[in-house]
């Protein structure tokens, strides 16, 4: 049968789709910009008539379509979340109605170990997510969403997609072929956009500290944030810089228009930006469709630390909540509770060390809550994200320190060195 004729079979409502999903099931969702907003609301539609009960969804990094629908407050116990990022979705939910924190199962996960998680240790259902329209020989890409989505996609008993001609195509090492789905839904909508807001004073003085530290030839890694962008829009003038990075936001894509990233100089897929999944506006979202110089992988394989360390001069810059003083990391624990999780921190710190000549950066404000608490603390109020024996160069706004070769007590004279001021003393009573 022609791939056009096996798509027209299985095309469906959304509502139509969902019935194939049953009661006390494993479900992954797709992450991010790959959540399928028909779908979700089929599902809250089944939750709330009482005809779906105890589905687990699987998913990192919750955004308005899964908070709309299925991750509403009054449907946590039909829907079961088996949450392993948690994001602003969850934090609301449990700012609104703390009981709402014990239905939120967390699952502690490397972003790295999520596809093996879904894969060898869940035995999945069922797999929702969005992919961009079929190509003539019936596969859809998955656009800004490969991370575990696509590893979800292959493995799951049943995969229901809905296509969204807004998901860029983009080439990838396994696609999705329309033989390989349940039922297909189409949703004509504007993706998901995320703004790159204005740098407060404080992460322009870290974002200059880190620039200096990037150099012609680089390969980039870059977290989330305002503080990623500042740094970028400080390094447009380097040259034959490279990416490989889990989150590609329009901060890095700015970094190709300008001339700066280049590809040439690495040694995994050389003349393209590799990442895992995508974040931004439509602008960005356009210039990801069909751009031969970029190629999405899942995550275990970008975040990878052998994979990360096969390219030279790998700068990795993310950020954290906590630093103690001797140099372990909090990165995800915040307030009493659970704030995000892990990610890909570790994987991106231990990749850039074993990468020749390759740097790890791990930045925070000083202070947090209108400077009334330091950043630098005796001890963490959380979890270790990131280990003292792989921290290599921490950065605020007061400087930078490199750790690596440092005795505990020349980690903490550093340290302090950082702190804000006013909290320099007291962390140095402690020593």
């Amino acid at each position: 049968m022609d791939v056009r004729q096996i798509y027209a079979a299985k095309l469906t409502s959304a509502d139509a789709a969902v019935m194939a999903l049953a009661s006390d099931s494993d479900l992954a969702m797709g992450m991010a910009v790959a959540e399928p907003p028909a779908i979700l609301a089929a599902l809250a539609r089944r939750a709330e008539a009482g005809t779906l009960r105890d589905l687990r969804v699987w998913y990192l990094l919750s955004q308005t379509h899964a908070g709309s629908t299925i991750l509403r407050r009054d449907l946590l116990g039909a829907i079961r979340p088996r949450c392993l990022f948690m994001s602003g979705v969850e934090r609301a939910l449990i700012k609104a109605d703390p009981t709402a924190e014990a239905l939120i199962d967390f699952v502690p996960c490397a972003f790295s170990g999520s596809p093996r998680l879904l894969r060898d240790e869940i035995a999945l259902d069922a797999c929702v997510l969005t992919v961009s329209p079929m190509d003539d020989d019936g596969y859809f890409s998955f656009g800004a969403a490969n991370d575990y989505t696509s590893v979800a996609a292959h493995c799951a008993k049943t995969v229901i997609v809905e296509v969204n001609p807004a998901m860029p195509r983009v080439a990838c090492s396994t696609p999705l072929h329309v033989s390989q789905v349940a039922a297909i839904v189409e949703n004509h909508i504007p993706l998901l956009s995320f703004a790159e807001g204005a740098a407060l004073s404080e992460d322009e003085a870290i974002a200059a500290h880190i620039a200096d530290m990037v150099d012609d030839g680089a390969c980039l890694q870059m977290g989330i944030g305002n503080l990623p962008a500042a740094v970028c829009r400080r390094i447009g003038n380097r040259r034959d810089l490279g990416i490989h990075t889990e989150l590609l936001t329009p901060a890095m894509a700015g970094l190709v228009h300008s001339g700066a990233v280049t590809n040439r100089r690495k040694t995994t897929h050389p003349g393209r930006s590799v990442y895992s999944f995508a974040m931004g506006d439509e602008p960005f979202y356009r210039w990801m469709d069909g751009n031969p110089e970029v190629y999405s992988l899942p995550v275990d394989v970008v975040n990878n630390a052998a994979e990360i360390a096969r390219n030279d001069r790998v700068v990795s810059v993310n950020a954290t909540i906590q630093v103690d003083l001797q140099g372990a990391c909090n990165s995800e624990f915040m307030g009493g509770m659970q704030h995000s999780a892990a990610g890909g921190q570790l994987d991106f710190v231990r990749g850039a060390y074993g990468s020749k000549g390759g740097i790890s950066v791990i930045a925070c404000r000083s202070t947090a809550k209108g400077g009334t608490v330091s950043r630098i603390v005796p001890s963490l109020d959380g979890p270790v994200t990131t280990p003292r024996n792989d921290v290599h160069w921490i950065v605020t706004e007061h400087g930078a320190a490199n750790l690596r070769g440092k005795s505990l007590r020349e980690r903490a004279e550093l340290l302090i060195g950082l702190a804000d001021p006013r909290f320099r003393d007291e962390l140095a009573r402690g020593l």
